[in-house]
């Protein structure tokens, strides 16, 4: 048992990690996505995406509670399940699902580095995704004391400046395009907040602080529901002012950077450089964070045999190839696959591995003493918004239901060869 006087995050340090984790390239990423699909309800979209994540973070608080460990999501699949199968293969998925955010975050860099330059080519645009991911490999293989330290100041300027925007906007709001009348279907803005969903899924990144967080059985509850919550107020603020204070046309001529649009009418050609170098720091800043917390994860699973041996290797306490090996793969998947497909499989893969961490609470609802029936409704309500993404992608994205399928055959494949060849083998030796 860790002692209190050990752990190092109060809770307003919980509820930033919180904050941080969403808040980062994805509000960014994703808003003129939300727009093409759901037009006037960008609102409502943001509503729905945030009340799924609402239901999982009780799942997430009553098993941090319960297992506070470094490991976050993978400990607690590997509690409910067991190391087997289905454990592995969820957590590999949960380790090619942050490659996926990456390269969300990337491609984010890449639009806004454009629209600030004020030029654009294809060359550019894997140029600017590349660098965007490089920089960050080379801080996290320098000096990883810099991520951590750095990501406090960086989030507080993202959220203030995300509430200058709100503030300066509201007297240029129309909120005649904010009525039902300028809504889609309700399946259509369903759709849209479950594509959108993967700019929530960063409150996970609480659990894996659980081991340093004061009074954890007071506090991790607090943390999640807390920065959950405030991160729907300032999302539903931020599409409010979005949808507003500009034509739907303009914003979807500018899908990519759609928020830097949305600061025009307030604040002008200068509100438009903010927002877009605001954009920047956020969506590096993300890629920075991910890549570090991404490399760790790659080392956890190595340690427990779920990754091969050589991602547990270190320099420096910085593990080393997992790193490099993360930032790679991000490259390639982040210059092969456009915005809307990487932004749909990235929420899919984590609303399906939300889903299995619902099922899971729902397992041991006795054991973390959560409530039988909330952690029923978690499940049905993450299994309900996979399945909606799932049937709309189908009909209109066949390319990125074919990549997400690709994740998860690779995921099971990686898992049984590599369970029955080679983590066999080294257990056998090991315990022989």
């Amino acid at each position: 048992m860790i002692l209190d006087d050990k752990r190092s995050i109060g809770l307003l340090g919980a509820i930033s990690i919180g904050v941080g984790g969403m808040v980062g390239g994805g509000i960014f990423a994703v808003l003129g996505e939300a727009v093409s699909l759901a037009h006037g309800a960008t609102v409502v979209a943001f509503l729905m995406a945030g009340i799924v994540a609402l239901f999982t973070s009780y799942s997430y608080a009553k098993l941090s509670v319960k297992f506070q460990t470094k490991g976050g999501t993978v400990s607690f699949i590997d509690e409910a399940f067991g190391h087997n199968y289905l454990s592995g293969s969820v957590n590999f998925m949960l380790w090619l699902s942050y490659l996926v955010t990456i390269s969300l975050y990337a491609v984010a860099f890449s639009s806004y580095t454009q629209a600030l330059i004020g030029t654009s080519s294809n060359i550019l645009n894997h140029l600017f995704i590349t660098i965007a991911i490089l920089l960050p490999l080379l801080i996290n293989l320098i000096s990883a004391s810099f991520v951590s330290k750095s990501e406090t100041i960086i989030v507080v300027i993202k959220v203030l400046l995300l509430i200058l925007i709100i503030v300066a906007s509201f007297t240029y709001l129309d909120f005649e395009r904010l009525s039902p009348s300028k809504w889609e279907g309700s399946f259509s803005i369903l759709v849209a907040g479950m594509i959108i969903f993967v700019a929530y899924e960063g409150f996970e990144l609480i659990a894996n602080s659980a081991e340093d967080i004061k009074n954890p059985k007071s506090n991790l509850p607090k943390a999640f529901y807390s920065s959950v919550l405030l991160v729907i107020v300032l999302y539903i603020l931020i599409a409010a002012t979005t949808i507003g204070a500009v034509s739907e046309d303009k914003l979807l001529e500018a899908k990519d950077y759609a928020l830097a649009i949305a600061a025009k009418p307030a604040l002008g050609q200068i509100g438009f450089t903010i927002v877009a170098i605001a954009a920047l720091l956020a969506t590096f800043s993300a890629i920075n964070a991910t890549i570090y917390g991404n490399g760790r994860l790659g080392y956890i699973l190595a340690i427990e045999g779920e990754l091969p041996t050589f991602f547990n290797k270190e320099r420096d306490a910085i593990p080393s190839l997992s790193i490099i090996v993360t930032a790679l793969f991000s490259i390639v998947l982040a210059n092969s696959i456009n915005l809307s497909q990487i932004a749909i499989i990235g929420s899919a893969s984590f609303l399906l591995i939300f889903f299995i961490v619902n099922i899971a609470a729902l397992k041991l609802h006795k054991e973390i003493k959560a409530n039988k029936y909330l952690s029923l409704i978690s499940c049905i309500i993450s299994f309900i918004a996979l399945i909606t993404l799932l049937i709309h992608t189908y009909m209109q994205n066949r390319q990125s239901i074919i990549i997400f399928l690709v994740f998860i055959f690779i995921s099971i494949l990686f898992e049984v060869l590599y369970g029955k060849f080679v983590r066999k083998q080294i257990f056998n030796r090991k315990y022989k």
